[in-house]
């Protein structure tokens, strides 16, 4: 009895190892996250084994049901719809109940959307942090972003192409404007690699199709920035009558950092002024 974890490609039916195909040759049974999406793949191979559906939706009252098939003797391949178990894909759980029954689970690498994207983006990637999908609700998903502020690795993450722009603006928001690479399609005919900061990625981007991978320089990556240097231009913008907040944007802008945290400096400058000469507008 073995259970297999096995990756398969995220585009292009090319991309998938001989290992692979030899084990969904020869495994009793393969659950699939998406029966009709595997069945092409596996008729591409002229491989007839059996499917099961093993999704988001039944893994759960699933997993026990091929336990028990595992511990009878027989082989398993677990599959997502595209790249590697488990990863923002179905699988947890039944690797955690095949362990728990002492089913000896192996893994069968290959493809994977997020290292992919790593392995071109140009950004160092000798470590990274994989954050999948972003919170669809956006005060949400700009709460996780604040908690990745002060991260100096490369960030990697998911997302959909209705949501794609307003995360890349939360992005730049809250990250400030960092250096960015989105890979859209990665692997498919209409594969589209885009470079630069997020609030050029953001502008260039609107809703579309596809499947997008988000890479953000970490915060080591960004040019350290000279606090007195900045107090200095805050000071003169100020002076000149800018309101707060349109001067935290543009120092933000112009020094690839959080708006959320030059704004507290802006506001600590133009409450050292003295009243009647904050610029704030407020």
């Amino acid at each position: 009895m073995m259970l297999y974890v096995v990756a398969t490609p995220i585009g292009n039916l090319e991309d998938i190892t001989l290992r692979a195909l030899r084990v969904l040759r020869e495994v009793d049974l393969v659950a699939a996250e998406d029966t009709r999406h595997t069945r092409k793949l596996l008729e591409r191979h002229d491989i007839h084994t059996p499917l099961t559906s093993y999704h988001e939706h039944n893994e759960r009252t699933k997993a026990p049901t091929l336990v028990r098939r595992l511990e009878a003797g027989e082989d398993i391949a677990l599959v997502s719809d595209a790249g590697t178990p488990t990863i923002s894909d179905p699988g947890y759980h039944l690797i955690r109940a095949a362990a728990e029954k002492s089913v000896p689970v192996t893994p069968v690498p290959g493809a994977s959307a997020a290292t992919a994207a790593l392995s071109v983006c140009g950004l160092a990637t000798d470590r990274f942090v994989f954050q999948g999908f972003l919170p669809g609700r956006r005060n949400r998903r700009r709460e996780m972003l604040r908690q990745l502020q002060g991260d100096d690795r490369t960030m990697v993450f998911y997302e959909a192409p209705h949501r794609i722009r307003e995360s890349l603006a939360d992005m730049h928001e809250v990250l400030g404007d960092r250096a960015a690479v989105v890979g859209r399609e990665l692997t498919k005919v209409h594969e589209e690699l885009l470079r630069g900061t997020l609030s050029q990625l953001a502008g260039e981007l609107d809703q579309q199709r596809g499947e997008f991978v988000v890479v953000v320089a970490g915060r080591g990556d960004a040019p350290a920035v000279d606090e007195e240097s900045l107090r200095t231009e805050i000071t003169r913008l100020l002076k000149r009558g800018q309101k707060a907040n349109d001067v935290a944007k543009l120092m933000a802008d112009s020094h690839h950092v959080a708006k959320r945290d030059v704004y507290k400096l802006v506001l600590e400058v133009a409450k050292g002024q003295g009243p009647g000469d904050d610029g704030s507008g407020i």
